[in-house]
């Protein structure tokens, strides 16, 4: 399987009147395609950055994000974010509230046919379970179906690549889990690569075939969830799975009434 997503020695930095702020620190990774990508951490650790800098949105101060072996970012290169086949859902799922759930569906499909774009939007609202509600507004609908309603949106177009920004952030705990794993299982039917940028351990355990752990603009390890659970690299890595890990537990354990002890 070849690598459809490849960031080599990534720096992306801003100027400031204090001088130069490097957000993002000599970033190297690969993403297979077909495959599902999490950049996990903490609020300010780089991760949106780097979603934001693959869609085209930041420069590239050194190195370069390529799609399919060609270069959409470097010191040098930079693609607008409409060439680069690439698409992206975004945190407030960025819903026209004037259109229906068919007009937000199909709003990038305009030169195709009426016919052709039906046909699509149709076939797209089958796979995400809301065939019935094409003619619905997004307000009419729960916050899990609007989610539902953006992805079908962002896979409209058929992009190489696609990007999500804290998917599940504005779902509760058991919503969030739970489409979590529908979304796993949409992009694994169409076969599309993705990846996504959460602070939440378990979205990403339960949606990704490979996960980053980031701190401070870094990629501490890329890899995947058994060998960060079993052979994380370092102490910072082995800390923050556990933690979280924990976390996960407490919160669960809560709703059940009970709490949990660091050792259970």
């Amino acid at each position: 399987m070849s690598a459809q997503l490849d960031l080599t020695h990534l720096t992306l930095a801003y100027d400031t009147p204090q001088g130069l702020r490097t957000v993002v620190d000599d970033i190297t990774l690969s993403l297979d395609s077909g495959h599902i990508g999490c950049l996990l951490g903490a609020s300010g650790c780089g991760k949106t950055t780097i979603l934001r800098a693959i869609a085209g949105f930041e420069p590239v101060r050194s190195g370069d994000i390529s799609l399919d072996g060609q270069v959409l970012s470097s010191a040098y290169v930079h693609r607008p974010p409409e060439t680069r086949r690439v698409g992206m859902m975004f945190q407030d799922y960025a819903l026209f509230p004037h259109l229906t759930v068919a007009e937000n569906v199909g709003f990038g499909l305009r030169k195709l046919t009426r016919d052709a774009r039906r046909a699509r939007v149709g076939t797209l609202l089958d796979m995400v379970g809301l065939g019935a509600s094409a003619t619905h507004y997004p307000h009419e609908l729960s916050g899990g179906q609007q989610q539902r309603v953006a992805l079908a949106r962002a896979l409209a177009p058929e992009p190489d690549l696609l990007l999500l920004d804290e998917p599940f952030s504005n779902l509760d705990v058991d919503t969030r889990e739970r489409l979590a794993f529908e979304v796993r299982d949409i992009l694994k039917a169409t076969g599309h690569t993705a990846i996504l940028v959460t602070h939440n351990q378990a979205e990403a355990f339960a949606i990704a075939d490979r996960i980053g752990v980031m701190q401070n603009g870094h990629v501490v390890q890329w890899d995947t969830p058994y060998n960060l659970h079993h052979h994380p690299v370092d102490a910072f890595v082995a800390q923050f799975v556990r933690r979280e890990h924990l976390a996960e537990q407490r919160a669960q354990a809560l709703q059940r009434g009970r709490v949990v002890a660091p050792g259970e």
